[in-house]
């Protein structure tokens, strides 16, 4: 974690909780995620299945469009709370790249080991788009 940085203890204690709302009644696999953005505001998201599974989202997804949907444009980093830790998988990852490239990514496990990284480092050779 950034040295003295007290948004990410907040930022990951924020995924923390909301991985305690994750629906998921298929996998039994509770993701939470928490997105700061730029002027202070920490928006949440946790994962949501569906008997359909091209229906779950994933909560990194979940928190980074509630901050779309709140006008929050401006991201400056997102937290993920599993169990193990476990890195976001590839959709999150380029959706990430797409909202926030500049992000850092706090990712934790259920004993509060985190490990620090960016989207660049996650997704070097993300698709840009048009």
């Amino acid at each position: 974690m950034g040295a003295g940085d007290i948004f990410s203890h907040q930022l990951i204690a924020a995924a923390g909780s909301a991985r305690r709302q994750a629906y998921a009644p298929y996998s039994n696999y509770h993701v939470g995620a928490a997105v700061l953005t730029m002027d202070g505001d920490i928006i949440v998201g946790c994962n949501v299945e569906n008997a359909s599974y091209g229906g779950t989202i994933c909560a990194e997804r979940v928190a980074l469009t509630a901050a779309v949907a709140q006008g929050k444009r401006s991201l400056k980093a997102i937290a993920v709370v599993t169990v193990d830790g476990a890195s976001p998988c590839g959709l999150c990852r380029q959706v990430m790249f797409e909202l926030g490239p500049q992000m850092d990514v706090y990712i934790a496990d259920g004993d509060d080991n985190v490990r620090t990284t960016t989207v660049q480092a996650l997704l070097p050779d993300a698709f840009d788009g048009p």
